[in-house]
């Protein structure tokens, strides 16, 4: 059953109209659906981040919301618009690996391409905003209730677009991941869960850094660097204070043991 939630992530930002007329596009489909932005400050074309940023907030939403996430590089190109249902809700949006994150944490139950324009805007969509043109009243039609099947061609979830993180590599002695996202705090958030990792101390090394664990920031002085399990449950590395990205100089990508 529909719950009547539209979640919002894209990079478009906010100087300019493009998410408020997405709004404006579901309003006129149904005015008492309840639109949540979870973001529009994705850094432009950032398929990483998107990826990092819906795997983070999925959970702390109610069963079916439909997200409309649109980062977007391939827009007008032949990628494929989809709408995925997995067990706490939907997705819409480019086949872009955008929903790896969500997808491998909890899997896709059956997937549709994009392909029936009845639920477009228009048959005839821009080839440069199917955020407006197709995925935002796509969403507003499913969170209305919809039917999946209705929106298009059925499709095997192993075709869509992947986007995944090198594997965890675990040892008895230690753990390596990588950078998977940066806040804007500086904050460099790793892929490794804290459900791998003991209550003894332990260490990151990451490029030519070693940075101890601690609880909390305050545990170390001001400027210093520290490793600790952040809100979202992966392993982090912080300065008290400032911005490991900058101090540290490091950035997504970058590979983390941890012993």
């Amino acid at each position: 059953m529909p719950n009547n939630i539209v979640a919002l992530l894209t990079d478009f930002g906010l100087q300019d109209v493009y998410v408020g007329v997405m709004k404006g596009v579901i309003a006129k489909i149904n005015p008492r659906l309840s639109v949540i932005d979870l973001s529009h400050n994705i850094p432009p074309q950032d398929l990483i981040a998107a990826r990092f940023s819906l795997l983070n907030a999925y959970r702390y939403f109610p069963d079916n919301t439909v997200y409309v996430a649109v980062v977007d590089p391939g827009v007008g190109s032949d990628r494929r618009g989809v709408a995925i249902q997995f067990p706490q809700g939907f997705l819409v949006g480019p086949d872009n690996g955008i929903f790896t994150g969500i997808l491998d944490a909890s899997p896709g139950i059956k997937a549709v391409e994009l392909n029936n324009s009845k639920y477009w805007l228009t048959p005839n969509p821009s080839q440069t905003f199917h955020g407006r043109d197709i995925f935002a009243p796509v969403g507003a039609h499913l969170a209305e209730g919809v039917a999946l099947e209705s929106l298009g061609e059925a499709i095997s979830l192993e075709s869509l677009v992947t986007l995944p993180l090198p594997a965890l590599q675990v040892t008895e002695t230690s753990i390596t991941g990588c950078i998977q996202y940066c806040d804007r705090f500086g904050n460099l958030i790793s892929n490794i869960p804290v459900d791998l990792i003991s209550d003894r101390d332990w260490t990151i090394a990451i490029a030519n850094h070693r940075i101890p664990s601690a609880k909390t920031y305050s545990d170390v002085a001001k400027g210093e660097p520290l490793a600790l399990v952040g809100s979202h449950g992966y392993v982090e590395i912080a300065v008290n204070g400032g911005s490991a990205r900058e101090q540290l100089k490091l950035t997504v990508g970058e590979i983390i043991l941890l012993f």
